[in-house]
């Protein structure tokens, strides 16, 4: 069976442009999907990148034309300046961490919840109430807000490190079990013919 590792991020704007398009392409091929939220502060400081906020106007101007260009073309409303970002990822990736330790529920489901929540709704996802109303809308147990916080952060520390190590430098980004690299949502449909042996 095939296999994708995910690398994203709780507060990409393109992680939540994918919506649910990579458990489609997924469920269509048989594959599975290992969810790994990663803090990009770290991913970026470590590969070559440069946080939004220390970017030169003019690409923080082509962002904003490209996110409301990409979620009119995937019919995801999108709010440019979220009321709550940045923020702490760190409580949401830990909640998807242990849902996916947990099982039992939608992980894409969560995570399209979690970053819809942000981008979408003007929610912090660094507050409880918000992690738990996702989990419960995905079918876990809300419960997992408040749990496996010590190994939520030894993953997520662990996702950066594994990250680095296979050449991730972005989110959201996937890679098959053959070692196939995909960046940003707009590759999923790539993602898709690699899957069916036509890329």
């Amino acid at each position: 069976m095939a296999h994708i590792d995910y690398f994203f991020s709780t507060t990409s704007p393109y992680a939540y442009l994918a919506g649910t398009r990579l458990e489609e392409v997924a469920a269509k091929h048989g594959a599975s999907i290992t969810y790994k939220p990663v803090d990009t502060s770290g991913l970026f400081a470590r590969t070559g990148g440069t946080p939004p906020n220390e970017r030169h106007a003019s690409r923080l101007e082509m962002r904003a034309q490209e996110l409301t260009r990409q979620s009119k073309k995937r019919g995801l409303p999108i709010t440019l300046q979220p009321a709550f970002w940045p923020t702490n990822r760190a409580p949401a990736a830990y909640a998807i961490i242990a849902a996916q330790n947990a099982g039992g529920g939608d992980l894409g489901k969560l995570t399209h919840s979690i970053l819809r929540a942000v981008w979408a709704e003007d929610k912090d996802i660094a507050q409880d109430d918000v992690v738990r109303s996702c989990l419960s809308a995905a079918g876990f147990d809300p419960s997992l807000a408040d749990s496996g916080l010590l190994t939520g952060a030894e993953t997520y520390a662990a996702n950066l490190e594994e990250a680095v190590s296979r050449g991730v430098f972005g989110v959201p980004f996937y890679i098959t079990d053959n070692d196939q690299r995909f960046w940003g949502q707009d590759r999923i449909e790539d993602l898709d013919l690699h899957l069916a042996g036509k890329l």
